[in-house]
């Protein structure tokens, strides 16, 4: 099955690739998901749509990459979440939310759909956050999660 990628999917490519792949996989996972859509021929002309979005998130070179990385890696991040006794979150920490508290602690402005969390972070604490600035470039920070609000 052929399919057009529109967000990045681990292992497979990024927004506005075009790729080959299992019927299963592309019918009941990345369709419905909306990580691509069904390939045509009027669909690859919005390829271009696509990668031209991308090109603006993007970071520039493997430069501006490592320049991102080292603020990134030099930078203390606090997030504050309720929790119960015990340190535990009610809910859980999501990327949207690291984005924010990188922003607020002077940080550059991250694509949350690049961001790598350990897992679900669901306890108060020090968690290592990756985040995946360029093909080449994988920058890690700490994320000191407080109890607060």
């Amino acid at each position: 099955m052929k399919i057009i990628l529109t967000q990045e999917v681990s292992g497979l490519g990024a927004p506005g690739d075009i790729v080959e792949v299992k019927d299963g996989y592309g019918r009941n996972y990345l369709l419905p998901q909306g990580f691509a859509i069904a390939w045509t021929k009027g669909a690859e002309k919005q390829v271009t749509v696509i990668q031209r979005a991308r090109a603006a998130r993007e970071i520039r070179d493997l430069g501006h990459a490592n320049e991102v990385k080292a603020q990134l890696e030099g930078l203390k991040v606090n997030l504050t979440a309720r929790a119960g006794n015990g340190g535990r979150l009610f809910g859980s920490v999501t990327p949207g939310d690291v984005v924010d508290a990188v922003k607020a602690a002077g940080g550059p402005s991250l694509d949350r759909r690049r961001l790598e969390l350990p897992g679900a972070i669901k306890a108060i604490g020090s968690h290592q956050v990756r985040v995946k600035l360029h093909p080449e470039v994988t920058a890690r920070f700490d994320l000191k999660v407080v109890p607060g609000k």
